[in-house]
């Protein structure tokens, strides 16, 4: 297992829509509603069987980041205009769902 380092910076442009996140080798822009789409917690997946309980396509179009706090030195905890707040987006998360999106074409 590889350790993943702490970005350098991680912003929700509102504006935009987009989470932006500053690694120190590449930048990734995440789509809010994608992000909160991904959300990996036990409300949206079951943690027994990994099936997925929030169906990303019920999650509003102007889903937006209200707040963010660090989570020690691993993660981010989003609180989103849908009232949901209890998933960690760990470093390594964000780092899969950067990769993903930039294949996907998911990022804005």
């Amino acid at each position: 297992m590889s350790i993943i380092s702490a970005p350098r910076d991680v912003q929700a442009l509102r504006g935009e829509s987009v989470l932006r996140i500053v690694w120190p080798d590449r930048e990734d822009r995440l789509a809010f509603r994608f992000a909160r789409g991904e959300c990996q917690c036990a409300q949206c997946v079951n943690e027994w069987t990994g099936a997925r309980i929030l169906d990303p396509e019920t999650v509003p179009l102007d889903i937006t980041i209200e707040q963010m706090e660090l989570v020690g030195a691993y993660a981010v905890r989003i609180h989103w205009s849908d009232g949901h707040q209890s998933g960690l987006y760990t470093w390594e998360r964000l780092r899969k769902l950067g990769e993903q999106s930039t294949s996907s074409g998911s990022a804005s």
